[in-house]
């Protein structure tokens, strides 16, 4: 029994630290004022959880931390694509009034408008699969989010990207440093 307990607090104590996705979401994000970078990693975490709650493949987690940072810089109270006197682009996402009516979205709170955002991409997997013929995860995901947050367009949006993909890679380029800087360290413990 102790010698069980000692491997898993030896195991615990060697085990590289989780990296914070959230933390490094707002830090890669150049819209992010410094003194919002707080509120900003607060936001980021709550919409993160929501992605993992919803099932977003492992790949793709951070995807609405991307569009969070290129919409609005981790602002729940952003405005923006005014027409005439009012906004119709509101919140962390920069959602439009349609969400509000699909899924009940409130669209000035971060969770509720990651939830509206993600289910209508979700909702885009089984057409985008079955319009452009991928087979491949990541395929799928990249034409259903593009499907998703652009308007409808006859051919299909099969061959685009999203903007915030682009974002997305760079999250993970660092997410991916930041764990290397991880294995380095525990490798440098390691040795006699």
């Amino acid at each position: 029994m102790q010698t069980i307990l000692a491997f898993i607090i030896a195991a615990t104590l060697s085990s590289p630290p989780e990296v914070d996705i959230a933390k490094i979401s707002v830090e890669v994000c150049s819209k992010v004022r410094e003194k919002n970078r707080d509120s900003a990693i607060q936001i980021a975490r709550k919409m993160l959880a929501v992605e993992k709650s919803l099932g977003v493949p492992g790949q793709f987690l951070g995807m609405s931390l991307a569009a969070a940072c290129l919409e609005s810089g981790f602002n729940p109270k952003a405005k923006g694509d005014k027409r005439g006197k009012r906004y119709k682009a509101i919140g962390v996402l920069q959602l439009w009034p349609f969400y509000e009516k699909a899924y009940g979205t409130v669209r000035t709170d971060p969770v509720s408008a990651t939830k509206g955002w993600l289910k209508h991409i979700m909702r885009m997997l089984p057409k985008v699969k079955k319009q452009c013929r991928y087979r491949s995860l990541e395929r799928v995901w990249v034409a259903a989010w593009v499907t998703g947050i652009r308007y409808r367009k006859p051919g299909g949006r099969c061959k685009e990207k999203p903007l915030h993909y682009k974002q997305l890679k760079k999250i993970r380029k660092a997410i991916n440093k930041q764990r290397q800087i991880y294995r380095q360290r525990d490798k440098s413990r390691q040795l006699p």
